[in-house]
């Protein structure tokens, strides 16, 4: 719980919360003040506290200031200091009513790894008190921040009252690279990283409630900074994707000029003749020389694929050694040998039956090419460059 100058809450929060809330649950609740060098009796009064409470403690920020870095030093002294199992963010105003930190921390012991207060789920809720214009800053910036971080089935990304895990989410995260730590935007940094280290996100109900004392800090340059850190990760996120996806143009650059040279040359005619047998057969795209074009310009695609992929791609997966990038290519070719025979069928089915053109030929490669997107993208990181766990995503599902 950060604090700065909340003397007028903190003796309250303290009766409520620790005396009050935590005898309710059943588990060992402690409560950690991380206090900004507050100008009031703030530290004093929690250090009273602790007096007669042995799950009451408080600690400076240290120098630097910002709500983020309050966080960071509380979440060190948690796990280090009193090795806690897991930590809530929470704040000293009562805009989180402690009567729902019991709810979080029920889900949490029946196996959530991260639990999010959410005021935008059935019985959750903004306090009816704040203007139109607060209301749809808060509802739209939210949800802006779910479209670019692509976490639809998350209903609220901006709110501070949360629960993590220690093992396994918090002590992966990293703490001391946090976005932005001096403003609240390091909150959306710190949700991208909880959510992609948890195996099982949960939400809860939370009545966001109105600040008891003063206006709140959060303002336009505030906004702006947490829009922009959402921007970054959501860009950073499926940087690898896009990475792909441009390598994966430049592999159809190579698939489509390949294709044109290879059409018609004696090699693929040789080919098709071999297995002129099937022409009225529904394997007669087989006898198709077009169709065995496609399957070596598609060779040609997947080799350019690799190269790239390897160095750029998933660089920080990168192959090296002589030996190993042939091992690496050879298997490489039998995981990826589907998108031949895909490029294959369907550029030999289109030019049987539409006729052996070059607008045809090229029209295949452009039905083909999801297909064969979407098969290499999952070849590619389940068995390649193994950045995807395949246990790992059943047990999330």
């Amino acid at each position: 719980m950060p604090a700065w100058n909340e003397e007028d809450n903190i003796s309250k929060m303290i009766r409520e919360l620790v005396d009050g809330e935590f005898p309710k649950i059943n588990a060992e609740m402690h409560l950690l003040v991380v206090d900004n060098h507050s100008k009031d009796r703030t530290e004093e009064i929690v250090k009273e506290a602790s007096k007669t409470r042995n799950n009451v403690h408080v600690i400076q920020q240290g120098d630097r200031s910002g709500l983020g870095w309050a966080y960071i030093n509380g979440f060190k002294y948690a796990m280090k200091e009193l090795g806690a199992d897991a930590v809530m963010e929470m704040d000293a105003d009562f805009q989180h009513p402690p009567r729902f930190v019991k709810p979080m921390v029920e889900a949490y012991l029946q196996g959530a790894d991260y639990v999010i207060g959410s005021r935008y789920i059935q019985g959750g809720s903004i306090p009816k008190e704040w203007a139109l214009f607060r209301k749809a800053i808060s509802y739209f910036g939210n949800l802006f921040i779910r479209i670019v971080l692509l976490k639809p089935k998350i209903h609220d990304l901006t709110t501070g009252f949360r629960l993590t895990r220690v093992k396994g989410v918090l002590e992966n995260m990293d703490l001391d690279n946090l976005m932005e730590p001096g403003r609240f935007a390091h909150k959306v940094d710190l949700l991208y990283q909880a959510i992609k280290n948890s195996k099982k996100t949960v939400e809860v109900p939370l009545e966001f409630a109105s600040r008891t004392q003063e206006k709140s800090k959060f303002n336009t340059k505030e906004m702006i900074a947490t829009f922009k850190v959402a921007i970054i990760l959501g860009i950073k996120d499926k940087q690898r994707f896009i990475k792909f996806g441009t390598v994966g143009f430049v592999g159809y650059l190579v698939n489509a000029i390949a294709l044109e040279l290879f059409a018609g040359t004696s090699v693929t005619l040789s080919l098709a003749n071999v297995f002129i047998g099937l022409r009225n057969t529904p394997l007669a795209f087989i006898a198709e020389s077009s169709a065995w074009a496609a399957a070596f310009a598609a060779e040609l695609a997947i080799i350019n694929n690799f190269i790239f992929n390897n160095i750029w791609t998933f660089k920080e997966k990168k192959i090296t050694g002589f030996f190993a990038i042939i091992k690496k290519f050879l298997a490489f070719n039998l995981s990826t040998v589907g998108a031949i025979v895909i490029q294959f069928i369907v550029i030999g089915i289109m030019v049987l039956v539409l006729g052996d053109t070059r607008l045809i030929r090229q029209l295949g490669i452009l039905v083909a090419m999801p297909l064969v997107l979407s098969y290499n993208y999952v070849m590619y990181n389940l068995f390649i460059w193994k950045t995807w766990n395949l246990a790992k995503i059943f047990r999330k599902k």
